[in-house]
């Protein structure tokens, strides 16, 4: 009885969180002009989205800024969760991730707001470059926490025994602590790109005339009346966010798999 409740919770929860994506979707093919009545099937609305030179335009300067953004803070992250891990003072390693910790609780207006008195202070202009900046700033964070979990799991005499054996820094570095924490390194950079897609309220402070992302340009767009070119754009946005947690899963599990080789292989 306990385990169809559980069930049952389940199956409520999820049809929750899915059901408005699910109606959302389903509307992009519909014949209509609204989501008032569904008028029968069409591909108009996706015709339409990808004949939209100014959407295109917009989708790339999004994906171009999540991706850039995600491969420099996880490069930044991962260096700064090696830093944080190997401070051996407790009172600095915890000022450290407090500090880090600074953007992942404050509100994302606190954060934009910020953001834009900082670039307009320094005269620094608005567009491309501070929307990528803002988006590498409350990233890293991100990519930090991920990381460290794994840093901590590594044995310190595996380090050793690396070490007793002649690997230089570089080695080490190289073959065997970005080895062991590349699960980390992996879900940091998804992570981070799957939140700079999604961010509106820092992006919409920081971002200035002739550049936009999705999520400001969609916010722009829903204000003027409900268009469902905008609802073909999300069912095309959903479908790439499947593709990324895909991409993810296999990765996770190609990796599982070397190490249960390379465990047979040593016993």
């Amino acid at each position: 009885m306990k385990q169809k409740l559980t069930r049952l919770y389940l199956i409520m929860v999820f049809i929750i969180l899915y059901a408005p994506i699910v109606f959302l979707i389903a509307y992009s093919f519909s014949q209509g002009d609204t989501m008032t009545n569904y008028h029968g099937f069409t591909w108009r609305h996706y015709q339409t989205l990808f004949s939209d030179s100014r959407m295109l335009a917009i989708v790339a300067n999004t994906l171009l800024v999540a991706l850039l953004s995600s491969l420099i803070a996880t490069l930044i992250g991962t260096l700064g969760a090696l830093g944080i891990n190997r401070t051996t003072k407790r009172v600095t390693r915890e000022s450290l991730l407090t500090l880090n910790n600074v953007l992942m609780v404050s509100p994302d207006v606190i954060i934009g707001a910020s953001f834009l008195i900082f670039f307009t202070m320094l005269k620094i202009p608005l567009g491309f470059g501070s929307v990528l900046l803002s988006h590498i700033a409350f990233e890293i964070p991100i990519v930090v926490l991920m990381v460290l979990p794994r840093l901590r799991e590594m044995s310190a005499s595996m380090l050793d025994a690396a070490q007793d054996l002649g690997a230089t820094t570089r080695q080490l570095l190289s073959q065997v602590i970005i080895p062991f924490i590349s699960p980390g390194i992996f879900a940091g950079f998804f992570m981070a790109l799957t939140y700079s897609l999604d961010d509106f309220a820092v992006t919409f402070f920081v971002t200035g005339n002739g550049f936009s992302t999705l999520s400001v340009e969609i916010y722009s767009r829903a204000r003027q009346g409900i268009n469902l070119e905008i609802n073909a754009l999300s069912g095309v946005m959903f479908l790439f966010s499947l593709l990324l947690v895909g991409g993810y899963y296999w990765i996770q599990q190609v990796s599982q798999k070397r190490k249960q080789r390379k465990r047979g292989a040593i016993s």
